[in-house]
């Protein structure tokens, strides 16, 4: 769960900064994904997998699963153990966040508690690597726990995709690598690409360069990934396939004034992609939703508080149309 605290600025070390509001909400890129399919009105049977607490956190994790019709069979409360949950810090005027986290009952997930055989999903999402520790950790034969589980859901038929955490470390490079030759879509965004592969995916100012997001892309494919490579990032998307298309989209023009939290927004996107996967839609359609929804989230300061139907979720961002800054490319 996420803990949304609105604040009036981000303090420096040692000084304060006012609390102006605070909200609980879904957290997290499973919770997120499942919970945005559902607000955009897709009839797709959807199933959770993980750990929680047992506790009042986990105990509304599970009953707001089950009002959703999210099957939670494979959701398992730990005796004694508290339920993950972040503190995230949204500047009011901005709507940027940071991200305070507690691992909680998530550091304990592990290779055993997922039983593809019990499930009748045909795509299978997990995030995130960087944040689950027993999955994040690489045996000696070079496979990750994440992996391990990756290769499971493929040898079961599932297709198969997984999400990175935002983490100032140099770990990318020692624990996302196992993973990626199970891993048919990756969605990542434009800072971690360019520390899992030293590509400059920005300019100076901070503004991402297309040319360089397909440059990260492309390495990224190298590395394993079986179909394809998916760099979000707030100015839009783009995607690189294994057979070489490159699919650009640009996210939509929502007024700054508008913007209430951007928590959330990457997941509100894969949603989007995932949805439009399952139907059998086009990629660069699945795209279009995917920023379309994520626009619809940053309407509110939680994660999914104010995603709508996914043919409004069109309208809206249609009605605002898309980013054109031509300094992107």
């Amino acid at each position: 769960m996420d803990y949304v605290k609105i604040i009036d600025v981000y303090p420096n070390e040692n000084a304060l900064a006012n609390i102006l509001e605070q909200n609980l909400g879904n957290g997290g890129a499973p919770f997120n994904v499942l919970k945005a399919i559902y607000k955009m009105g897709f009839s797709i049977p959807m199933e959770g997998v993980g750990v929680v607490g047992d506790d009042e956190m986990g105990r509304e994790i599970l009953q707001e699963c089950n009002q959703m019709g999210i099957k939670s069979a494979q959701l398992k409360a730990l005796p004694g153990e508290r339920t993950s949950f972040t503190d995230v810090m949204t500047v009011c005027n901005t709507g940027k966040r940071t991200f305070f986290h507690y691992r909680g009952a998530n550091s304990l997930l592990e290779v055993k508690d997922f039983c593809f055989d019990k499930s009748s999903a045909k795509l299978f999402h997990l995030g995130y690597l960087l944040l689950l520790d027993r999955l994040d950790e690489v045996d000696e034969d070079g496979l990750s726990g994440a992996a391990k589980v990756l290769k499971e859901a493929k040898d079961a038929g599932f297709t198969t995709s997984a999400d990175v955490v935002s983490e100032q470390s140099i770990r990318y490079k020692e624990v996302i690598p196992p993973s990626l030759p199970f891993i048919d879509i990756l969605f990542i965004n434009e800072m971690e690409a360019a520390r899992l592969t030293e590509v400059e995916t920005c300019d100076g100012d901070g503004n991402v360069l297309i040319s360089k997001g397909f440059d990260a892309a492309e390495q990224i494919l190298q590395l394993g990934v079986q179909r394809w490579v998916v760099i979000h990032f707030p100015q839009g998307a783009l995607a690189s396939s294994k057979g070489g298309e490159k699919l650009f989209q640009p996210g939509v023009c929502v007024p700054q004034s508008d913007i209430k939290g951007t928590v959330g927004a990457g997941d509100a996107f894969a949603a989007g992609v995932f949805a439009g996967f399952h139907e059998e839609w086009a990629m660069q359609k699945g795209m279009r939703l995917g920023v379309c929804a994520a626009a619809t989230s940053l309407l509110d300061n939680t994660a999914s508080g104010s995603i709508r139907p996914w043919e409004q979720c069109l309208v809206y961002g249609e009605t605002l149309g898309f980013n054109r800054d031509t300094t992107l490319y």
